[in-house]
Parts: C-alpha cells; structure tokens; sequence
C-alpha cells in the first residue's frame, strides 16, 4: 500500500514532537539534578560553616605582622612574626565572643638606607628598625554575615616584652577590626589593628598594625 504525502507529514510532525519532547524530558531531569546538587552542597556548606549555640572552641593560629607607627616622616612597613591561640563561644547562630593570647612583633622600621659612594668606596646602609615585642590580648566581637565569614570588632591591651632598649611604654592599647574565613576548621584571619595610646611618653606615636594568621579549630 502506498504512503499518502498526508501520512508522512503527519509521521514527520510526530516524530518532531517525541523529539521535542524528550528533550525537555532530558533538560528537565538535567535541571532537577543540579537544582538538588546545589541544594545539598549549600546545605551542607551551612551545617559545615557554622556552629551550635554554646560552643566553645581553641583555634591556635600563627601569622605575619606589617607593623609601623604614626607621626614619624619617612617610615616603611616592619615586617614581623605573630602567634598564639584564641577561645571562642559561640552566644547564637551569628554572634560569638572570643579572646586570646598572641605574641608579636612589632614596631616600625625607618627609610634610611641606601647606596653611597665616597671615591672609589662604596657603602650600603641598611634601613634603622625600632624592634618591638608584645603580648596582646585580643578581646573581639564576631558576625557571621554568612556561613563562615565573621566580622570582627574588639579591643586589644598589650604588654611590652622586649623594648629594644628604647623608653618604650610597658602598656598598648589598641582597637582591632576585621575579617576571616572558615573552611574545613581552617581560618584564615586579616585584622587592622588602631593603636590609641602613644607607644613613648614623650612623643605622639601610636602603633599602626595589619596582621594576617592561619589557624586552625578544635571544638572543646
């Protein structure tokens, strides 16, 4: 029997609609499986990131300082080492307290040095450093704007322990501001810290300290 010009248009258009419609069947199912897959890795990111009310954690940290001082002309940035350990409770789902103990190095670092010439003889002098050492005890304040990432505001006292033979006053006071980020109970931590009482009785310099540290938390 032969095929009409009227069957096989109507088999064309049939088969066009079984295409048409397996592929929105495939595009459907292709659009639930990443739907459910972003679904469960923000689900658990949010599970992972955050911690139960009343938690109390130990995150021992070490870090590198940029430390300098104000109101001195011609200063560059003091490169230091810092380390020690915070507590953390967590008080809700976004706010918690900690404290701690970090040693670091600080104090400021002067722009003298250079290359001079004297005849034939030439000299390199190296930039002069004023070494300081404290314990600071950071005291902060902590948001979680999201899973993970905190904002951080606190004060900082801290306590001379090496003057470098300077008159150096035995007691710091600072304002720290600033951010991390946990990861897997990795937290890396960025802070400013705005020194607001004079580093020496006798003149006006403050300290002015950027600070950056890895660590890493335990739940206690």
């Amino acid at each position: 029997m032969a095929v009409t010009q009227k069957q096989l248009t109507f088999a064309r258009e049939f088969n066009k609609r079984l295409a048409t419609q397996d592929l929105f069947t495939k595009t459907r199912t292709f659009m639930k499986k990443m739907i459910l897959t972003a679904v469960v890795l923000l689900s658990s990111v949010a599970t992972f990131a955050q911690r139960a009310v009343g938690t109390v954690s130990l995150k021992p940290q070490v870090g590198v300082v940029g430390a300098t001082m104000t109101e001195f002309e011609k200063t560059k940035m003091k490169v230091g080492f810092t380390a020690g350990a915070e507590l953390e409770y967590q008080l809700s789902d976004i706010f918690s307290l900690s404290g701690g103990v970090m040693y670091a190095q600080q104090g400021v670092k002067f722009d003298t040095g250079g290359d001079f010439k004297i005849g034939n003889m030439k000299f390199e002098v190296k930039d002069a450093k004023t070494n300081l050492a404290y314990i600071n005890v950071p005291l902060m304040a902590n948001v979680y704007v999201v899973p993970g990432l905190a904002v951080k505001l606190g004060v900082q006292p801290a306590f001379a322990v090496d003057k470098d033979g300077t008159k150096a006053k035995g007691f710091d006071l600072a304002i720290p501001v600033g951010l991390s980020y946990e990861f897997a109970n990795v937290v890396i931590d960025g802070r400013y810290n705005w020194g607001v009482t004079k580093v020496f009785d006798n003149f006006d310099a403050k300290n002015s300290v950027f600070q950056v540290t890895l660590g890493y938390k335990f739940d206690l």
